[in-house]
């Protein structure tokens, strides 16, 4: 399951009964983060601002391709500022817990568009077009924008490196696709890829890896993201019935333990890694919505899958990921997860 694929934006969310949930998630209809301000210096503006967009190359989209920003910069980048490819939900809580990391930080995040420029502004995160120039290279780079949005993957993830100084970390957000199982066997962080050619999922994100490990990145493959109003189980509940089999084991990861663990391997600067992120308890698709279904919190009712002969899944273990970067999730499972809201 790709870790960006479980994001299901475009779907409506099923209503939560309101058992717990307004206290826990006093935001959870809004995908803004009250995160902490910016810095400013009255004095100098844009001093240590390494992105500024003139004004006469500012615009409402993208535009044509070959469209490019220029960018004029006076200041210096700080030594633990950050550069977020895609600060969509992931990237937003990223930006959350490396501001409390390092306050005083600069935080900035490359779009495709500028639909969200302003919310970004409002939660701390410094915005900036796709293809907008710019003389100062960041210390600490995360890429965790989707690969359904562009046509060059592997090629969006080399100008994210192309803005990293080699210095910090540059980290890569991929999926636990690429590893080769698919019989609900045992998985974990030394288990083969699949060979490029198999599948076009899996080669773009095994393409954009060589990359980042070209670059001397690392990449995180991420099992599937979820919170309480987003991932397959919200997905799932909405259709009722899905044409998938039932005993398909998946591996699931919060999007808070995702975050938190993409910041601790940064700090680590580490150089060509793959690293595997999981809460080690898979499930099936079936046990997910006897979950949901159990925990009476979810309304809308879920009636089967379908399916008999599509593949099945694997069980990862990212044990040696935890051992290494000295990690563990908040959310050690699902069912957890379900318990405390």
């Amino acid at each position: 399951m790709v870790a960006i694929a479980c994001c299901f934006s475009g779907l409506p969310t099923p209503s939560i009964r309101p058992q717990g949930l307004v206290g826990h998630f006093p935001n959870l209809h809004c995908p803004s983060l009250k995160f902490a301000h910016l810095r400013t210096n009255f004095n100098t503006p844009m001093a240590t601002t390494p992105f500024q967009v003139s004004a006469s190359s500012s615009s409402s989209t993208i535009g044509a391709p070959d469209e490019e920003k220029e960018v004029a910069s006076s200041g210096r980048v700080g030594a633990n500022d950050l550069l977020i490819v895609g600060p969509g939900v992931l990237g937003r809580l990223v930006a959350q817990k490396w501001r409390e990391e390092h306050p005083g930080c600069e935080i900035h995040g490359q779009t495709m568009t500028v639909d969200h420029h302003e919310e970004l502004s409002k939660v701390g995160i410094n915005p900036c077009l796709k293809g907008t120039k710019t003389t100062h290279k960041f210390p600490y780079v995360i890429f965790c924008a989707p690969p359904s949005r562009t046509s060059d993957y592997p090629g969006d993830v080399r100008l994210a490196a192309l803005n990293w100084n080699g210095e910090g970390s540059f980290l890569f957000t991929s999926s636990s696709a690429p590893y080769d199982c698919n019989d609900n066997g045992p998985c974990d962080e030394d288990t083969p890829a699949v060979p490029i050619g198999r599948s076009p999922r899996t080669d773009v994100l095994l393409k954009a890896e060589k990359v980042v490990l070209e670059f001397g990145g690392v990449v995180l493959r991420l099992a599937g993201l979820y919170k309480s109003d987003r991932g397959a189980h919200v997905y799932w509940l909405h259709k009722g019935i899905v044409e998938t089999r039932p005993d398909h084991v998946l591996n699931l990861i919060h999007y808070e333990d995702a975050a938190s663990l993409s910041v601790a391997i940064l700090k680590k600067r580490l150089r060509n890694r793959i690293l595997l992120g999981c809460d080690n308890h898979p499930l099936s698709r079936q046990e997910v919505m006897d979950l949901v279904t159990k925990s009476g919190k979810f309304s809308g009712v879920f009636e089967a899958f379908t399916g008999t002969t599509d593949p099945l899944g694997k069980r990862l273990n990212n044990s040696k990921t935890r051992e290494e970067i000295g990690w563990e999730p908040k959310y050690p499972s699902f069912s957890q997860f379900l318990e405390s809201i």
